[in-house]
């Protein structure tokens, strides 16, 4: 059994992961926005989408490592697009409904408590998201070789 223990798979997850919730850190700072790192590691929505730099970033490290045409890569993009389509269609339209919602019990003057809203991307946000796990596919592939 061969085991790494740096895979360069998992090491491509976790830079895009760490890489991108530190640049949402930094956006969100440059914005005076009041949270800090551990929030940002764990928050929705936000530039660049995490999950799109992520599943990228993995797409992008298969694709290179075991080839383009391997089953393994078109499961792993497949992969990608779906969860980058549902950050940007179904958790934005779940964001948007529950800052609706907000608007609703506040105006009404309502006791009940505020449920947490989870924000999806816009498309900028996502496109970058792919780009920066794209890249990061690539360096931690070239790295790794």
């Amino acid at each position: 059994m061969n085991f790494e223990i740096f895979s360069p798979y998992l090491l491509t997850i976790l830079i895009a992961w760490i890489g991108a919730h530190t640049v949402k850190y930094v956006f969100s700072s440059v914005k005076k926005e009041k949270r800090n790192l551990r929030s940002h590691l764990f928050i929705s929505g936000g530039m660049p989408s995490g999950h799109s730099a992520t599943t990228m970033a993995m797409a992008t490290i298969i694709g290179l490592r075991d080839g383009l045409g391997s089953g393994l890569f078109g499961l792993a993009l497949l992969f990608a697009i779906i969860v980058m389509y549902d950050a940007l269609k179904v958790r934005r339209s779940s964001g948007e409904q529950g800052e609706a919602i907000h608007g609703l019990i506040k105006e009404g003057k309502s006791t009940v408590k505020l449920p947490r809203v989870a924000k999806g991307h816009t498309p900028l946000e996502v496109v970058l998201g792919a780009v920066f796990g794209t890249v990061i596919g690539i360096v931690v592939f070239l790295s790794t070789k």
